[in-house]
């Protein structure tokens, strides 16, 4: 008898080896990697922020349909209760046609392979529209947006926002594409493919036209939704069934946080899988070429160029990483001799952020010639909750210093030079600081800020040490530093561990606040900072007798 195959709407975008994993009889038993905190946080903090748009919402439409006509206003579906119970309370409101059905699961859609339910399903003139509810941001500044308030469900009021562009976030759409089709098959589906998301801001409904053409090459959400469902639906019936697989383990940027990284780790490792270095469809098209390894990358010769089309950069980095790998050396030097920027005042600064809540720290090492501020670490904090506008105070007090040494060293002619590890984290939270509190006193305009990210003061130490090395096992500063001769006095030390920290050094969810919590966040914050400053001193002279890659 063969095996029902029913695919959530996760599985369009997820690795197809972990789809044939999930669906393999004989991989029942194997033990999976253990449950990350972090991500169960992440788990946590979505329901939560699910409940309070539920609340909204609930109390915003209440009884605005029944008051129209006799059928349901709002059904909640329990999400305690067994799938079959969910469904069948689900297929339930459906038949009476409740004007809102929260929490539904939608019957198993046999026919099509598919199961899945929707945060809110909303009843308009000629069928249901989906509703997601998601803890991210959807839009960006920007125009071209399609939005209504965010307690209005009705995209026939949708208009194209003068403020908003869609933020890409193709894993909302595919969803939505999967639940119109379940409503298709149900006959419950609108003509024109629609579905809405609700961000982590709550301040808009976000609507997606799954028919238009917006996706690349002029496809649509449907159709890009449909060839994924049907490639997947493949790899998880061939393993199923026991077929040869469809799908092999390849190292991807999914596998970090995947169940299954542990067995596909062991495999690709015993075979010495060029993915192990080279990724994406590069690795896939040196498989199909007959490199299969990363001792057959290692051997070809630079000079002869790739043997298939290139996309992952240059292909003589990629054979000397190779080379790195089979050599177990975590760094190679790409350039004779490796330099860095410096000055007679230098300021380490590392922000720490929680999520998309905001920045609550801005730690920062002064060090060098003496300009009448003691050096050594400092810290800008907030240890209000996230999101506070206390936030603007710690902010504007940093800026506030940085700005009074950068004018004292200039005063003393005297060289300044600001550094941090993957400008992209800073700035981002040094512009959305100014977007969100400009009006603070002592918070400076867009303009001061962007010229300061513009100058030669700023510099990235990711970057200098992107352009010079190849990094074997990765380039983050907890890899690269501890090669400069730097450790972390935390032995939990990093960012997903520090999320954890913040929780309870705040007191969230009604905790007491945890000083201690604070304490750690403090130190590890200084140790990063104190972590650049030693991989800027070793890329000053020490770093250059580390091999060179054309020497391997």
């Amino acid at each position: 008898m063969e095996t029902e195959v029913l695919l959530d709407a996760g599985a369009v975008s997820r690795c197809r080896r972990r789809v044939h994993l999930d669906h393999d009889p004989a991989m029942r038993d194997t033990p999976l990697a253990p449950p990350d905190p972090a991500a169960e946080q992440r788990i946590a903090d979505a329901a939560a922020h699910r409940e309070e748009i539920r609340r909204r919402l609930h109390e915003a439409v209440r009884g605005r349909a029944a008051a129209e006509d006799d059928r349901p206003g709002w059904v909640t579906v329990p999400g305690e209760l067994p799938p079959a119970d969910r469904a069948r309370l689900t297929e339930q409101a459906l038949a009476e046609r409740a004007a809102y059905i929260w929490g539904g699961l939608l019957p198993a859609d046999r026919a099509g392979h598919r199961r899945g339910g929707a945060e809110l399903l909303v009843r308009s003139s000629d069928g249901y529209l989906p509703l997601l509810v998601v803890r991210h941001r959807i839009t960006d500044p920007g125009t071209g947006a399609s939005t209504t308030d965010p307690i209005d469900l009705d995209p026939a009021n949708a208009v194209t926002d003068q403020t908003r562009k869609v933020r890409s976030h193709p894993r909302d759409q595919l969803r939505l594409a999967h639940l119109h089709r379940m409503l298709a098959t149900l006959g419950l589906a609108t003509a024109r493919p629609m579905g809405g998301v609700i961000g982590l801001d709550a301040d808009v409904v976000l609507w997606h036209d799954l028919a238009a053409p917006t996706w690349p090459g002029g496809r649509t959400a449907l159709d890009t939704y449909d060839v994924r469902l049907a490639d997947r639906l493949a790899v998880a019936r061939a393993a199923a069934a026991g077929a040869p697989p469809l799908a092999e383990p390849s190292r991807v940027l999914e596998c970090r946080s995947c169940p299954w990284w542990p067995t596909c780790e062991a495999e690709l490792t015993a075979n010495r899988d060029v993915s192990l270095v080279i990724r994406g469809e590069d690795a896939m098209e040196l498989r199909n070429a007959g490199v299969s390894t990363v001792d057959k990358l290692a051997a070809l010769d630079p000079a002869d160029g790739p043997p298939i089309p290139w996309s992952s950069g240059s292909f003589v980095d990629a054979v000397a990483l190779a080379r790195a790998w089979l050599a177990k050396l975590t760094m190679v030097r790409k350039v004779p001799e490796v330099g860095v920027p410096r000055a007679d005042v230098e300021v380490d600064v590392d922000m720490e952020s929680f999520g998309e809540s905001g920045a609550y720290l801005w730690g920062c090492l002064l060090s060098g010639a003496d300009i009448g501020f003691e050096r050594g670490y400092r810290s800008f904090v907030t240890w209000d909750p996230l999101p506070t506008t206390d936030e603007a105070r710690s902010f504007a007090q940093f800026w506030t210093w940085l700005t009074e040494v950068r004018r004292r060293t200039a005063a003393a002619g005297l060289t300044f030079r600001a550094y941090c590890y993957n400008a992209m984290a800073e700035n981002r939270w040094l512009f959305g600081s100014v977007e969100r509190f400009g009006d603070f006193p002592g918070v400076p305009r867009r303009q001061e800020i962007q010229s300061f990210v513009d100058s030669t003061e700023w510099v990235d130490l990711f970057r200098s040490v992107t352009d010079q090395f190849l990094c074997a096992r990765g380039k983050g500063l907890k890899v690269v530093a501890p090669v400069a001769g730097f450790s972390w006095r935390d032995p939990e030390a990093g960012g997903e561990a520090s999320m954890r920290w913040y929780r309870a050094a705040v007191g969230m969810a009604g905790t007491v606040p945890d000083t201690t919590q604070r304490e750690r966040l403090l130190r590890y914050n200084e140790d990063d900072v104190r972590a650049t400053l030693a991989l800027r001193q070793w890329m000053s002279g020490p770093a250059n007798t580390i091999p060179y890659m054309g020497d391997l």
